[in-house]
Formats: C-alpha cells, structure tokens, sequence
C-alpha cells in the first residue's frame, strides 16, 4: 500500500484513508487529517442533524484555495453500506429526474465523505419521504452591514415568531452571515412554510425599513440584511449545523446561544470573527447542542388570516 494511504476500521467499517498530510486551508496549515478528526469528534452533535436528510456535498479535492464542486449524486466508488436514497430532483441543473443521494447517518459514512474532502454539508429542511420538519430563515448582510446588524434582525424575528408560538435557534452560517433554525411540526409543504417566512420577512421590512430588506435583488441590499425567506423551497438545502465552510481558516456554522446574539447586536462577539473547528469543539464540550430542540418537533405554521 502507498504511504500515502491508511487503512482503517470506523464501527466496524473498513476504510482507506489518503493524503492525511495535504493541507486544505493553507492559511491556518489545516490538513486533511485533521478534517477527518474534526468530523470525527464532532459526529456525536453533527449526525443528528444529518439523520434521514439528502446530503449534498461541496468538495475541494485540492483545498479551499483550488476548484470545487457541488455533488449530490453518490459517487461510483460509494461502499456498499453507505445509505444512499433514489429522491426526485427539483431544480436540478442538469435535467434528472431523481438524483442517489447519499444519507450520513453514521460515523463511518461522515469519516468516508471527509476522506473525500467533503469540506461542507448541506441538508434540506425535510427528512426522506416527508414535509418539511425545520423553517430555516437566513440573514444575509449587504455591506458596510455585518454580522452585529444580522444580530439585531435576528432578535427582531425571534421576537416576531414567538408571536405565533414558534421557537427559534440561532447559528452562524459560518461565513458572514446567519440563520434562525425553527422546529415546526412537518405536517405543511414547503411551498407553505416559504409563504409564512416570506410574510414574517415583508412584515419586519415594513416595519424596519432601514434595516431589513424582503426582496433579493441585490441592488437594495447594501447597509440592509437581506432576510431570505427562499431557503425553504423545495430545491433549496442550507449548510448542517457543525459544517465546515470554505473559507481562509476552517470556519464552522456555530450554534449560538441568545445571549450571545444579543452581545453580537450591541456590537460584541459573535460579530469579530468566525468560529472555527477547534473553538467549536470546546464549545461543544461545555454547551452540547444548543440546536438539541430542533431535534424534539415543533408547532404548524399559522395559515395567512
């Protein structure tokens, strides 16, 4: 066997690991083993949220700073024991009618998807075969505005869906923006919950106009977060909590506490820099999961009046 490769046994299942030396963050020197390990010692908080959820995956074979690719088929070399689902494929840039995605459930498919530098996650808002489960509202900044003004919108919206008896949970996205995660029952169709965030984000523009924007033309943005209540169509999926993202250091979507958004709006951290995989880990060590309630269900959207 090359050097290069390791052979491995993860829950019992066998595994050949490459090129653990190749740095895929050259700013912070981050390898490819240690991607696998962060994947590895986060799986216990991460795999929940990837349970019954199509996977796609952007991967950088080369690191962030080399080409990438989305990939939502499993690919031809998948092992035989890794879950993959044959789903339809709204949307799908290259006209398929269903798409074999593959489905994490466990550590030995989240170590595989690692090995294949699988750098970031993305999930629907659904489980396989059902209604959407999560309305997931994500706030986008237009510069000069930041992360402290996502902070404030978000306390806006916590505010506003609490109205309607709808609990919500912040992250970061672990680039420059936010989402608000909320458990909903998962009894209504994803045309139906797009309807109701799009309501709660024209309300709040309405009502905060220097600050929020409803509309996605990038032309109204700027100084504005843009709250895009789209992330819930069909077609859409949004980055796994505990994700990595592709940026200069390996950041991570980072669950937040509510305290600490409200630090983040009086222009406290979060809003300095993001977290990334080693800070997340110790977070996670004295915090668990504070997206665990997404986990537990949650109420019906209410119908427009």
């Amino acid at each position: 066997m090359p050097a290069d490769r390791l052979k491995v046994d993860v829950e019992g299942r066998p595994l050949e690991l490459s090129n653990l030396d190749k740095v895929l963050y050259p700013e912070a020197g981050f390898t490819k083993g240690e991607v696998i390990d962060y994947y590895t010692r986060i799986a216990p908080v991460l795999l929940p949220h990837l349970t019954d959820r199509a996977l796609t995956r952007i991967r950088f074979p080369n690191g962030v700073g080399g080409g990438s690719f989305f990939e939502k088929n499993a690919p031809a070399a998948t092992p035989a024991w890794v879950r993959t689902e044959t789903l339809p494929a709204p949307g799908s840039t290259k006209g398929r009618e269903t798409i074999d995605y593959v489905v994490a459930d466990d550590l030995p498919t989240l170590v595989w998807l690692a090995n294949l530098a699988a750098l970031e996650l993305h999930t629907p808002q659904w489980k396989v075969g059902a209604h959407p489960d999560m309305m997931v509202v994500d706030l986008d900044p237009g510069a000069p505005a930041a992360l402290k003004q996502c902070c404030q919108v978000a306390l806006l919206m916590r505010e506003r869906l609490a109205e309607d008896g709808i609990d919500s949970y912040p992250k970061t996205s672990g680039k420059k923006g936010m989402q608000l995660c909320c458990p909903i029952a998962g009894t209504q169709s994803s045309d139906d919950v797009s309807a109701y965030a799009k309501r709660i984000a024209q309300e709040l523009e309405k009502a905060h106009p220097k600050l929020i924007v409803s509309k996605m033309a990038k032309n109204l943005r700027p100084g504005k977060i843009f709250i895009d209540w789209s992330q819930n169509n069909a077609a859409k999926t949004t980055v796994a909590p505990y994700s990595l993202r592709a940026q200069s250091v390996p950041s991570v979507s980072t669950p937040l506490t509510w305290d600490e958004v409200e630090a983040g709006a009086a222009g406290k951290r979060p809003s300095a820099k993001p977290y990334t995989a080693g800070e997340v880990l110790k977070r996670v060590e004295k915090q668990g999961d504070l997206l665990a309630p997404l986990l537990d269900g949650g109420p019906e959207l209410p119908a427009a009046s």
